[in-house]
């Protein structure tokens, strides 16, 4: 496969990005395969027209983790290369779910296979000296170009050792995407800076007036402090069956929490608020002086090969009310656009169920699946039978993501017995499905690996269990899915500004709004028939034009419950001022 092309080239660059902002290149280096030809650029250098390899359909561009190396390719104007393999992305492809032992970076994938490398100090020293900036003395110039020499002499090292492990047309869909993750770190985030600084500005205020106010309905916070013997007493009286530790204490992880209010509506304010207290800074969001997001996305990072950005950088990190900070610039739009529950059809697709594509086309499958089941009578809709509908989905739900019948208990509030009863109605309902899904954790236990439609795998660990293979293919096959409409999309010239676990968030000037959605919708079912052998999901949007912001409905509450504390805090500084 790789014959076919005339040159090879490894590529890396140094740059210097401060968080927030787009690459500022400042040094190349490359060296092409076959003749072994080497190019060296640094500072001035770099300012040509075109970049010093070749790029066109004749040559292979390789990097690790190429989105930085593209993006650097943006800050020069330079064309994008037509073909690229990330060895980042084959090489945790290649190892996913087994112990890499010195982690995924190169440094790592050099040592997995025993090759040398520099060492992590001198490694962690000259990345230090490239994130500083310039100007550089001469020895400073001298010694950057030596280490990024060493990356792209490393990479050739690694090439045959790696290369023979993966298949070339996936590795190549693969780099189109890291193109692709360039172009969306490039473009970012539209932030509403102005109330960014007033929620920096005033967030310890904010954390203890929030405290005070959630804990009058609650009762369960010593000053900043959760008490885990206050909780227990609120949710003993409440009602709130709450999921255990092996120790037999309260589950407080995140998750839990997150999972529980989805049950109990009184839980989601706690929740919010322990977030906010425990993980949310403001400060921490990396924003531009253009007033963007923008943050590395960690493409490929996730088992399932979804992209895993840092939270606290990221502007749809872990709580909700803070994504209303985003907001498009005069005279221009935003559109969130998602696929209609998308691992559900997935499954339906992939398994071949009958009962289930229906229960997909008829545009509510959680109600549908009432129907099939006897539960929901033909003429049933969501407001005639909402309790009905909403176990339903829960069902649906702990299905796609593996939860046995203890844990569907809880979310629906009803005993085991009921939750037995639900699982055991879908699989009368969906018999072909749970066929389809054993028999793939089966091959999976069998064959020592579970792959997706685009040949994203995972290997078989001592501590592999059934349910987390069981949900694989429908979050691996989602995220490849993601990815290639990202790459559809992106690649049509639509201004992607982050990718959303099965959404993608895009912007365009408000009279070109209309068109760019257009094509992303396009893009997205293009790509679920790419992943589903021609079947189509459908998509939805939420548009929001200038001046409106961005809500999550989920954290509307809670951000204008924040913004009103705002108010009463500035006013208060306002009068202590001119009384002073």
């Amino acid at each position: 496969m790789w014959r076919r092309y005339r040159e090879i080239w490894f590529v890396d660059f140094e740059f210097y990005a401060p968080d927030g902002e787009r690459p500022v290149p400042i040094c190349v280096v490359g060296r092409e395969l076959n003749s072994g030809r080497l190019v060296r650029l640094f500072g001035e250098q770099l300012h040509r027209p075109t970049p010093p390899y070749n790029i066109g359909p004749d040559a292979l561009f390789v990097a690790y983790y190429a989105s930085a190396e593209l993006g650097c390719h943006l800050a020069l104007n330079w064309e994008m290369p037509a073909n690229v393999v990330d060895l980042f992305a084959e090489f945790r492809n290649y190892t996913n779910g087994s112990d890499t032992r010195y982690g995924s970076k190169l440094i790592g994938a050099l040592g997995y296979f025993g090759l040398d490398s520099i060492g992590a100090e001198e490694k962690e020293e000259m990345r230090g000296l490239a994130m500083r900036g310039g100007p550089y003395t001469d020895e400073e110039a001298a010694a950057l170009l030596v280490y990024c020499q060493g990356d792209v002499d490393a990479l050739v090292r690694l090439w045959p050792k790696l290369s023979p492990k993966f298949t070339p047309p996936y590795a190549l869909v693969r780099g189109r995407y890291m193109t692709a993750a360039a172009r969306i770190e490039w473009t970012g985030v539209p932030i509403d800076t102005e109330q960014l600084e007033r929620l920096r500005c005033n967030w310890e205020n904010i954390q203890v007036r929030l405290t005070e106010i959630i804990n009058r309905d609650y009762g369960i916070y010593d000053g900043s402090t959760f008490k885990q013997n206050r909780f227990a007493g609120w949710l003993k009286r409440s009602g709130i069956p709450w999921p255990r530790l092996p120790t037999n204490s309260l589950d407080l992880r995140d998750k839990t929490f997150r999972d529980m209010a989805m049950t109990y509506p009184q839980v989601a304010p706690l929740r919010e608020l322990r977030v906010s207290l425990a993980q949310l800074r403001p400060s921490k969001l990396t924003v531009g002086k253009d007033g963007r997001n923008r943050h590395l996305l960690s493409a490929f990072s996730a088992k399932t090969g979804r992209n895993q950005p840092a939270s606290s950088k990221a502007i749809f990190g872990p709580s909700a009310w803070i994504r209303s900070l985003i907001k498009p610039e005069e005279g221009r739009g935003i559109a969130y656009i998602d696929w209609s529950q998308q691992e559900f059809g997935i499954a339906a697709a992939l398994s071949g169920d009958e009962a289930m594509l229906q229960a997909y086309a008829s545009g509510d499958p959680y109600l549908a699946f009432g129907k099939q089941a006897g539960a929901i009578p033909p003429d049933g809709t969501k407001k005639t039978h909402p309790a009905q509908r909403d176990q339903f989905k829960a069902c649906v739900l702990a299905v796609q993501y593996g939860m046995g019948h203890e844990s569907l208990a809880q979310r629906i509030n009803q005993p085991i017995a009921r939750a037995k009863q639900l699982l055991q109605l879908h699989r009368e309902a969906y018999p072909t499905f749970w066929s389809w899904s054993e028999a793939a954790v089966d091959q999976a236990f069998l064959g020592g690996h579970l792959e997706t439609v685009f040949g994203w795998r995972i290997s078989l660990s001592d501590n592999s269990n059934g349910r987390s293979l069981a949900n694989f293919p429908m979050q691996a096959n989602g995220a490849e899915m993601l990815r290639i409409a990202a790459i559809a999309a992106t690649e049509q010239g639509v201004e992607v500004c982050a990718p959303v676990h099965d959404a993608l968030l895009i912007e365009a000037p408000v009279e070109q709004l209309a068109s760019a959605i257009w094509t992303t919708q396009q893009a997205m079912r293009n790509a679920s028939a790419a992943v589903l052998d021609g079947f189509e999901l459908r998509s939805d949007v939420d548009i929001v034009r200038y001046p409106d912001r961005y809500v999550d409905e989920r954290g509307e509450a809670m951000w204008k419950t924040v913004m009103g504390m705002l108010d009463e805090i500035e006013a208060g500084e306002v009068v202590e001022l001119l009384e002073g």
